[in-house]
């Protein structure tokens, strides 16, 4: 027997795991493992491959047929990964001058019947992702969307947005512009629009890969939404001062 590490054949009983069959230890590189292992060990690459498979119009049966790792396996990691994700976007920036366009676009979840509307805030400079809210189309996806800003673009941004009648009774009626899409005011948000719908497979408009679960359907979101804002072009990022 040798060590499937290091190759030594120093090797010594070390007890035995939950099942009753017998450990092993290497006395050189000190790996313990069993003779003929049942579960498979994926290694580090198999899952780097995986973080960048779900940026893609990828559904999981696939990533899976691409990487060799088990749907059951693959879905653990993915509920994980998407319940530990921040559900926030941390913007550093001082009070001045900003101005955020603003969209809401339909997804459903758990069977095409049941809408979820995605609400989306952009810096118009920047174009960083500064907000983002899942939920319904009326007042309370519209709070939803104001409460996840950053303090500083409550404070002083003007949002451009298009005439739904929910913007009107959460954003400051002083700095709230309702505008159609002929002006072109929205046109960076309504581009992401169709990025996202592009590049995540749960968003596509007829699909079967919607989302099962209302936690990972946000998860995937937040993900690309991660992804998007730390992949912008530096000269497209601006800082706005007083």
């Amino acid at each position: 027997m040798r060590c499937p590490d290091c190759n030594s054949l120093n090797i010594v009983k070390n007890g035995s795991i939950h099942t009753g069959k017998p450990k092993f230890m290497c006395k050189d590189c000190k790996r313990q493992f069993v003779e003929n292992p049942r579960n498979k060990i994926i290694p580090k690459e198999d899952w780097d491959r995986v973080e960048k498979l779900l940026l893609e119009k990828i559904p999981i049966a696939g990533i899976s047929r691409v990487t060799g790792i088990s749907e059951p396996w693959l879905q653990r990691y993915i509920n994980k990964k998407y319940e530990d994700i921040p559900k926030k976007v941390e913007i550093n920036k001082k009070k001045g001058p900003l101005t955020i366009q603003c969209d809401e676009m339909w997804s459903y979840v758990g069977n095409k019947w049941t809408r979820q509307w995605i609400w989306l805030a952009m810096d118009k400079d920047s174009r960083e992702i500064v907000g983002v809210y899942v939920g319904r189309r009326d007042r309370s996806g519209a709070e939803g969307l104001w409460n996840s800003l950053p303090p500083v673009y409550r404070q002083c941004a003007v949002c451009y947005t298009d005439f739904w009648s929910a913007y009107d009774e959460i954003f400051p009626e002083t700095r709230h512009k309702k505008v159609g899409k002929e002006t072109g005011k929205t046109s960076y948000i309504e581009r992401f629009n169709l990025t996202m719908r592009q590049r995540i497979s749960r968003l596509v408009r007829k699909t079967l890969s919607f989302s099962k679960k209302l936690e990972n359907h946000i998860g995937a979101i937040w993900n690309f939404v991660h992804h998007y804002n730390s992949e912008l072009a530096p000269s497209l990022i601006k800082i706005t001062t007083c």
